[in-house]
């Protein structure tokens, strides 16, 4: 028993003892704080110089590698919701850039037919001014025979545009042919051309009047037979001919330009003069003409009047 209670007695004071190894003295604590306000005051009066500056020096160098190989995996993980934004960014500018560019093929790709049509229109204008008839401007919407003819187009103006049988139709280089018939919204036109055409024209040089018939060709091969009135004229090559007009101006008025003569010869079997004729006109391009109508012409269009303003 009295053994027991010394071994007791011995584990509490090592205990004890322990205990004060574990709690620090009030001495170490007073020498440490002491110790960092010395560090403190020569690192702030030594600057970089210090010891302390060195220390910081050496540790940058030996953790600053560390940190920035640590950046470098870490930013691509950051910047994951950017890409995203600038993925969606970048695919709707492209989406946009593509746009503009086919608008711009487009534009490009147009633009002498764009041209074409402006400068037909203005020569439609001219036209209407140097004729001194007004003019109600349509599109050719279609070629093709029609009924006995071989040569004819649809335009896209009919009755509701002033239209009806028996106008005049021109360009801007002459004569184009007459309305055979219209609808509210098209009109057929028989082409000079036709083999089954017969204008009055009249050769300007010499005022000698005659009849031009088309051979029912386009191209090269669409040229006009003028036979004259009186036989013992002979047009000269390169002489301008026109229309003589017809009576009410129905179905052609008068001075319209047609073509220019290019050869002449004789029919001994039937003591005629002969003048080919070849067009204004170049039937195989047709698309913008104007159809010859009295001056107040009711029209669902506009109207290009005989001194080329608009009504």
């Amino acid at each position: 028993m009295g053994d027991f209670r010394n071994r007791e007695r011995r584990w509490r004071s090592l205990g004890d003892l322990d205990g004060d190894r574990r709690r620090p003295s009030r001495a170490l604590l007073v020498a440490l704080l002491l110790a960092c306000a010395s560090l403190m005051t020569l690192d702030h009066q030594g600057g970089d110089d210090s010891p302390l500056g060195v220390a910081r020096e050496a540790a940058g160098e030996l953790f600053g590698p560390l940190e920035a190989g640590v950046s470098a995996v870490a930013r691509p993980v950051g910047a994951v919701p950017g890409w995203f934004r600038s993925r969606d960014d970048l695919r709707a500018e492209l989406t946009a850039l593509e746009a503009e560019n086919a608008q711009l093929r487009s534009k490009v790709a147009t633009s002498d037919f764009d041209r074409n049509r402006l400068e037909e229109y203005d020569g439609l204008t001219t036209a209407a001014e140097n004729l001194g008839y007004a003019l109600v401007p349509a599109r050719v919407i279609a070629v093709g025979p029609s009924q006995s003819f071989s040569r004819t187009v649809t335009i896209d103006a009919g009755s509701d545009a002033g239209l009806y049988a028996d106008l005049t139709v021109v360009n801007d280089d002459g004569l184009v042919g007459r309305v055979l018939r219209v609808t509210r919204d098209t009109a057929t036109v028989l082409l000079v051309i036709d083999s089954g055409s017969v204008v009055g024209g009249r050769v300007g040089s010499s005022m000698e009047m005659g009849f031009l018939e088309g051979r029912g060709a386009v191209g090269d091969s669409g040229l006009l037979d003028l036979e004259l009135v009186d036989q013992a004229e002979v047009p000269a090559r390169h002489d301008v001919v026109v229309t003589w007009g017809s009576d009410g101006g129905a179905p052609y008025v008068s001075g319209v330009p047609v073509g220019r003569v290019t050869a002449v010869y004789s029919s001994l079997r039937e003591t005629a003069q002969r003048a080919e004729i070849e067009p204004f006109v170049d039937f195989g391009a047709l698309d913008l003409v104007g159809v010859v109508v009295p001056s107040g012409t009711a029209s669902d269009r506009a109207v290009i009047e005989a001194d080329g303003s608009l009504r």
